[in-house]
């Protein structure tokens, strides 16, 4: 690595102004992700009768459990932030949490951006690639391998730097993790939701009595790709910036800003947790009813296009 010869682990401290905005944004998130996710766990737990298909509820559900891990994690990671001697076994397992369920969410977001690719795309062929235990297949396999890593990189873990962006790690495994943590979810979340797009707005004109629920599913579709967006793409430029400062050797005091910058993307990157708590509200007619309208359940069901029920 050609980081300056000076530029230790200590010199690269956070700014006192950006740990007061991460304790405002960790606060912020955890308070209204935890409101949240407890609501649309409550929900979809208690007060939802049946699902328009099942095979929803597992990807749904698999969601709030990791937003909510992810929440969980926030009053330690604020605590660790301001103890620097209270670095060591904590930090690295509240690190090792956080980027377990983290990275589980982002999957989990994909996994249903594909799944309603396939749907909208290949609807004849999507009955023999959907179904609820595939669905939980696939979920119990990403736990499985995200562990793994996790356990992984926990052995091979530098206490002193915990919770820094700034660690002595190959350049190799740099790029693939930031490869696979971003870039890859990214590509495929733009990719799916674009071709879905693409081919509902081919619909909009063929049928008047399903055009409104056609430019519902786009712009739902849309507004979750502009959230994730929103939310990843500045943590992945902020780490592809440091990876490549870190290797072509810059000031102590350039890398710092970096390392700086990173810390708020990692905030913004967070705040994705509490968003699909919302995202829920918005996309789930089921939600919607149980919710505000629960007298609604004693009237007769008006019909719902497939298009209707789009999650997240």
């Amino acid at each position: 690595m050609n980081v300056s010869n000076n530029c230790s682990s200590t010199n690269l401290e956070l700014h006192h102004h950006v740990r007061l905005i991460e304790l405002a944004l960790y606060s912020f998130i955890f308070f209204f992700g935890a409101l949240f996710n407890v609501l649309a766990f409550w929900v979809f737990s208690c007060k939802m009768k049946k699902w328009t298909e099942t095979r929803d509820l597992v990807y749904v559900m698999n969601l709030v459990f990791a937003d909510f891990s992810v929440i969980c994690t926030l009053p330690s990671m604020v605590y660790l932030l301001w103890s620097e001697s209270a670095r060591g076994q904590l930090c690295q397992f509240t690190e090792m949490m956080y980027f377990i369920n983290m990275l589980v969410s982002i999957y989990s977001i994909s996994f249903i951006s594909i799944d309603r690719y396939i749907a909208i795309k290949h609807p004849l062929k999507a009955r023999s690639f959907r179904s609820p235990g595939k669905a939980a297949l696939l979920c119990g396999l990403l736990w499985l391998l995200v562990v793994s890593s996790a356990t992984i990189q926990l052995w091979q873990g530098h206490p002193d730097l915990c919770l820094h962006t700034y660690t002595p790690i190959p350049a190799a495994l740099s790029l693939l993790a930031i490869f696979f943590v971003f870039i890859l979810p990214l590509a495929t979340l733009t990719f799916c939701s674009t071709a879905a797009i693409r081919n509902l707005k081919k619909h909009l004109n063929s049928n008047s009595a399903e055009e409104k629920s056609i430019q519902k599913a786009v712009h739902i579709i849309s507004a979750n790709l502009i959230v994730f967006l929103v939310c990843f793409l500045p943590a992945c430029l902020g780490l592809l910036a440091r990876f490549v400062m870190e290797r072509v050797g810059v000031t102590c005091s350039l890398l710092c800003a970096v390392k700086n910058l990173s810390s708020v993307t990692r905030c913004i990157a967070t705040s994705n947790c509490c968003l699909d708590s919302v995202c829920y509200y918005f996309v789930t007619r089921e939600f919607h009813e149980a919710f505000l309208w629960p007298k609604a359940s004693t009237q007769k069901p008006e019909a719902t296009h497939p298009l209707q029920t789009e999650t997240c």
